[in-house]
């Protein structure tokens, strides 16, 4: 089977695969660097940087690419400056422009420095359809980054943009959504799949901008079926 590398969106770890992880033996969530040692990144093209190294230190071949939200981001960005390295991408609650809401940006702002029960009546609302065995974890793991590097994660995203691009990856792609999805609303995941030749649309009803937690078997199948068709 292909080397699958999940990718997560700002403000988690890789830990946020855990459903992933378990289902696909061998496969590897990154977590990406929060507080990189040259200061923080202000870019996905930096991100896309990280990860492009990353994956020729560990010498992976021609892996499938699986990102949420800014982690899709940042596997458009790869599919288009290495697309002869890549089988494939996945795309999860994500789009082709990522614009984050001024007063989000603006309470995040706000809450820099404040007391960790400000910072978790922040992260809480987003995780409350996920199962509860693996709530607690991910909303830990996304406090213990700190509100600075998430807000950080959160302007690269907002500055995020290839609408007038995207039709140029070429590599085999699928697009996941769902269909409570207010972060990324569906109608981005329709938007990449109609400008991506041969890109297929798998929409899951009911679940939100989580959708790989909130129903992973659903998402583990479609993805298990994407990667088994993908050509040697």
């Amino acid at each position: 089977m292909k080397k699958l590398v999940f990718v997560h969106g700002a403000g988690n770890t890789g830990r946020v695969w855990y459903y992933q992880t378990r289902y696909f033996a061998g496969s590897d969530a990154v977590t990406l660097p929060s507080h990189p040692p040259d200061g923080p990144f202000t870019s996905i093209e930096q991100y896309t940087e990280w990860l492009h190294d990353y994956i020729r230190g560990r010498g992976y071949q021609k892996p499938v690419i699986i990102g949420h939200s800014m982690g899709g981001a940042i596997a458009q960005r790869y599919a288009l400056d290495y697309p002869s390295e890549l089988s494939g991408v996945v795309l999860i609650a994500t789009g082709a422009r990522l614009r984050v809401r001024p007063d989000f940006l603006q309470s995040m702002e706000n809450a820099v420095g404040a007391p960790p029960e400000e910072a978790r009546r922040l992260v809480e609302p987003f995780y409350s359809r996920v199962p509860a065995e693996v709530r607690e974890m991910i909303i830990n793991d996304v406090i213990s980054i700190g509100v600075a590097a998430r807000l950080n994660g959160f302007k690269c995203c907002d500055r995020f943009d290839v609408m007038d691009k995207v039709h140029l990856i070429k590599v085999p792609t699928l697009v996941i959504s769902g269909t409570d999805d207010v972060m990324t609303p569906l109608k981005y995941a329709r938007y990449l799949a109609e400008k991506i030749e041969g890109a297929r649309l798998v929409v899951i009803e009911g679940t939100t901008h989580f959708v790989f937690l909130e129903r992973p078997d659903e998402v583990n199948r479609a993805i298990d079926e994407f990667v088994q068709g993908l050509q040697n």
